[in-house]
């Protein structure tokens, strides 16, 4: 539900699954902006104003429609627009998208523990060299204020790679489209790039030593707290 606040004329948002009511208003502002594919949205600080929520809630929101595609979330530049659905096909492909969460757990836990068991026996010096370089962009990354993406995906994808499986790393192939949407939704919420970067380290770790146990039950790990997502519950503005 909405309301109307006189003192600016954009409608407020009220209590249901807020951050997806926040979705349909922020589609329909841009609608009434005028926004086409390319363009900046305002801030956070002025679209969690107009809207009448907090902070937190915007930003949930402006992950789901990152997730989904509809934007695309730089940092130092903010959010750009990259399309517009309209809100009954937005409202289905969340749907379909937290259907699937669980399912997407449950591949990484098959896949990507027995990847990093698999690197822990197989790597080579110039794996382990790819594995640390991952490690220190997305800690570079996290430094300069981003959310760490680029550099967990270079990791994720490092350690696919140190396993040296091929059919493992197609399987991981085909699910990095999904892979990535959770990607995005774990690493939006605050404080989870700190916690994903010493996660990686704890893998990188048991890898290094040559542990397959060590390096699976770190990644068994790091998987269960990546898995704990938003989109999966609600939040009061």
């Amino acid at each position: 539900m909405v309301e109307q606040d006189r003192s600016h004329g954009a409608r407020r948002i009220t209590r249901a699954r807020l951050y997806e009511q926040l979705m349909e208003r922020i589609l329909e502002f841009i609608g009434e902006e005028g926004l086409a594919p390319g363009d900046r949205l305002p801030s956070e600080r002025d679209l969690a104003d107009q809207f009448g929520v907090s902070r937190a809630t915007l930003a949930q929101a402006l992950v789901a429609l990152e997730v989904l595609g509809v934007i695309d979330v730089r940092h130092g530049t903010g959010a750009v627009l990259v399309y517009r659905p309209n809100a009954t096909t937005l409202l289905r492909q969340l749907s379909d998208h937290r259907s699937l969460l669980p399912e997407i757990v449950e591949a990484r836990s098959t896949i990507e523990v027995k990847l990093a068991a698999l690197a822990a026996e197989r790597r080579t010096d110039q794996d382990l060299a790819a594995i640390d370089a991952a490690i220190e962009v997305m800690a570079g990354e996290i430094e300069q204020g981003g959310r760490g993406v680029g550099g967990d995906e270079r990791f994720h994808g490092a350690i696919t790679q140190a396993a040296h499986s091929g059919v493992l790393a197609q399987m991981m192939d085909f699910l990095s489209e999904r892979i990535r949407e959770t990607r995005i939704e774990s690493l939006g919420q605050p404080g989870r790039p700190e916690v994903s970067l010493q996660a990686h380290r704890a893998i990188a770790e048991g890898i290094r030593r040559g542990d397959p146990d060590e390096a699976a039950r770190a990644m068994q790990r790091h998987i269960d707290v990546v898995s704990d997502v938003l989109l999966l519950r609600d939040t009061e503005g």
